[in-house]
């Protein structure tokens, strides 16, 4: 009754605000990954405290530690700051609407955590996807969270029963980590990981950079690189997303297929901006179905 009375410029008002719902409702999945640096401050004064390193310094001892006693380098994630969140937006039907990362090209880590956490709300909390992102990602990013005084209820929503908590680890439709879909939870060790799964499906996997390579590119000021690399993660995470949703059902294989065409052509008329997609094509292979 109340829309009777508006005049046109109220009509044009409320027909933005439902175009703005629609487009929020249309997404419904978040397939994201994230690339972290350490705070080599706090490894400073954690880890070293009372021998004034630099942040530098102590980051550099702390991974030599690391490699000497484990063999990698990579640092607990409790020491870790977003330097790139990529994330593609799909739609209820599985098709990719966009792939944006967040904070270019200054690549906060506050900013980026604050636009990851007001993205998901904004977009009415949809599904986030990720390949161990429980394990890693939203740690990383629920502590950015902490560090920053971001408030974030509806990620938490601790009133609910527990196998209903957006963080409850078999919760599929609030984080649907595909890690622990294909290891079953654990039950086996998935060697390979993501490069392996994108490779099975003829995409490139890791073409370039590999994620133990962030921290030095980070310091050498070629953010803007790790940033193309998150991009090509978050493609084949997609592409893994979407053979994952065929085993279950949720899409036949000849649209599955007709997905992965759509992306390609996607990615192509966007290839001429983007050193990324330019990268992802030139190492694009397509899955081969069985002889009959």
């Amino acid at each position: 009754m109340i829309r009777l009375f508006m005049g046109t410029g109220g009509l044009l008002r409320e027909r933005k605000f439902a175009m703005a719902d629609e487009k929020r409702t249309a997404v419904s999945y978040l397939v994201f990954d994230i690339e972290a640096i350490a705070d080599g401050e706090l490894v400073s004064r954690i880890r070293f405290p009372g021998e004034n390193l630099s942040a530098e310094a102590a980051i550099a001892k702390y991974r030599a530690e690391l490699m000497e006693t484990t063999g990698k380098d990579v640092l607990p994630v409790t020491y870790m700051l977003p330097v790139s969140v990529a994330i593609a937006k799909i739609d209820p039907e599985f098709r990719l609407l966009d792939l944006v990362v967040l904070d270019a090209p200054e690549y906060r880590p506050h900013r980026i955590a604050q636009l990851f956490w007001q993205g998901w709300q904004h977009y009415g909390y949809p599904t986030l996807v990720s390949f161990n992102g429980r394990s890693y990602d939203m740690p990383v990013l629920e502590l950015a969270a902490l560090r920053y005084g971001f408030s974030i209820p509806a990620w938490f929503s601790l009133e609910l029963r527990s196998f209903e908590q957006p963080r409850n680890r078999y919760n599929s439709s609030s984080h649907f980590d595909l890690c622990d879909f294909f290891s079953n939870f654990g039950a086996t060790r998935l060697s390979g990981g993501l490069n392996l799964l994108a490779n099975v499906l003829g995409k490139p996997g890791k073409s370039g950079i590999d994620g133990s390579m962030v921290q030095d590119f980070h310091h050498q000021g070629r953010d803007e690189e790790i940033n193309d690399y998150c991009r090509c993660d978050v493609l084949d995470t997609y592409f893994v997303f979407l053979r994952s949703q065929v085993l279950q059902g949720k899409l036949t294989l000849q649209r599955e297929q007709q997905l992965v065409g759509e992306t390609k052509t996607w990615l192509e008329n966007q290839a001429a901006s983007s050193p990324a997609y330019q990268h992802y094509l030139s190492h694009w292979g397509d899955w081969q179905p069985p002889p009959v």
